[in-house]
């Protein structure tokens, strides 16, 4: 059995922490399903770190299904979360629930993440009338990066704080499970969390957070362009890739490998013949 957006929830409630990575392959989603995670994000964050992308704008409904489709097959415990992407679900409602529910029908997912707060609390109501679990997402949102000024932290204003509180204090009320809060000051992050009833998850946003998401590239030290302040490099993996790879180089260019080990026999005698020929 799947892991439920009601246990996620009753999660909160018993004051249990929620853990929440994101994966966008097979064999990843193996791994972190295996590892116990509850929650596992299909971020748009594959845009930069698994396509190339400057930033996750440029992504699109195709790319998410498919490697959302990917993961699902690899999970098979972990709620799987779809990350809706940019304008996919801003123009009109009906193209915002269409592209809900293609996560749904063709990707397999559980789920689907919205950013933004009361500008899109209606459009969260009517997908979870739907009968489609959504997650919110506020504070530094990626998809509105070139209006935000970059990626810097938000909420340090009493202005703009006040606008983030309403934002999550609107997605409860929508019907969202639960909502990421994104580079947002510790002390505003607690205050939203002891205001709401549905669990906050934080990235960059202090341990007062009901939950923790990371991007796993970052966790496992994989994408070395940068290493965003709030990410902790359990693993540096980028490393011991390398290394591996310029040791199968000079192996194959030595002749060292592939050894008797790794290649199959046969009786040569049945080869005589083509050797006459």
């Amino acid at each position: 059995m799947r892991v439920t957006i009601n246990e996620i929830k009753e999660m909160k409630a018993k004051k249990e922490k929620i853990v929440m990575l994101t994966a966008y392959d097979y064999s990843t989603a193996k791994l972190v399903d295996e590892a116990g995670i509850p929650l596992i994000l299909v971020g748009d964050s594959l845009g930069m770190v698994m396509l190339g992308y400057e930033s996750t704008i440029p992504v699109t409904m195709d790319e998410m299904i498919h490697h959302t489709k990917a993961v699902v097959r690899g999970a098979k415990r972990a709620l799987v979360v779809g990350d809706m992407p940019f304008m996919t679900y801003h123009t009109i409602v009906s193209d915002a629930l269409r592209n809900a529910a293609r996560f749904i029908q063709e990707g397999g997912a559980q789920a689907v993440k919205l950013e933004g707060g009361v500008t899109v609390a209606e459009t969260v109501k009517r997908i979870v009338d739907c009968g489609i679990p959504v997650m919110g997402h506020i504070g530094l949102t990626p998809q509105s990066i070139h209006q935000l000024g970059g990626y810097k932290v938000q909420g340090k204003t009493p202005e703009v704080a006040e606008r983030l509180l309403r934002d999550a204090q609107a997605l409860e009320q929508a019907g969202a499970f639960s909502v990421v809060l994104e580079l947002v000051p510790a002390p505003l992050s607690r205050l939203i969390t002891q205001k709401l009833r549905i669990p906050t998850i934080g990235i960059g946003a202090g341990a007062d957070c009901d939950g923790q998401v990371q991007v796993v590239s970052d966790l496992l030290g994989l994408f070395s362009d940068f290493v965003p302040k709030h990410a902790k490099q359990y693993a540096r993996l980028a490393g011991a890739i390398k290394t591996a790879l310029a040791d199968y180089v000079a192996e194959v260019k030595a002749g060292k490998f592939p050894t008797p080990e790794h290649s199959s026999t046969m009786d040569e005698s049945l080869l005589e013949q083509l050797a006459r020929a």
